[in-house]
């Protein structure tokens, strides 16, 4: 499963319980810049492993991810350096891989996940539904 977890911007202390709970299960971390999630992740005691997944390397990485999370079974979270990834950051082409696997699960709070092609929740109490073409 790929989930898609929203960073704090500016204050750490905004990242909420889930999505610290979220990045604490997976087993891996997709991250634009490691070297600003290792501070995040060292802030909150989270041991998930890191990999990168920018810009520059978004494509190729994308696959490794979602083959790994296929043959591995595995739970990737995606984040970036602060906000929401694939709104104006990296992550779109892994998060439109992931969904065209079908390898999407539940909603932490103000994260968004996608299931089966499609956006299935954003915010907090808010609940909508968007093609995957969206995400373009």
């Amino acid at each position: 499963m790929l989930y898609v977890v929203a960073t704090p911007i500016g204050n750490l202390g905004d990242l909420s319980p889930r999505a610290v709970d979220t990045l604490k299960k997976a087993q891996l971390i997709a991250a634009e810049d490691t070297r600003m999630t290792m501070k995040l992740t060292q802030h909150f005691h989270i041991e998930t492993p890191l990999t990168s997944c920018h810009r520059h390397n978004e494509h190729g990485k994308a696959e490794q991810i979602v083959r790994r999370m296929q043959e591995e079974n595995i739970d990737v979270a995606l984040v970036t350096d602060a906000g929401t990834p694939a709104i104006s950051d990296p992550g779109t082409h892994l998060v439109r891989l992931a969904a065209e696997a079908a390898a999407a699960g539940e909603v932490p709070v103000g994260c968004v996940v996608v299931r089966e092609g499609r956006i299935i929740g954003r915010g907090r109490n808010r609940r909508m539904e968007t093609q995957s073409t969206a995400l373009h």
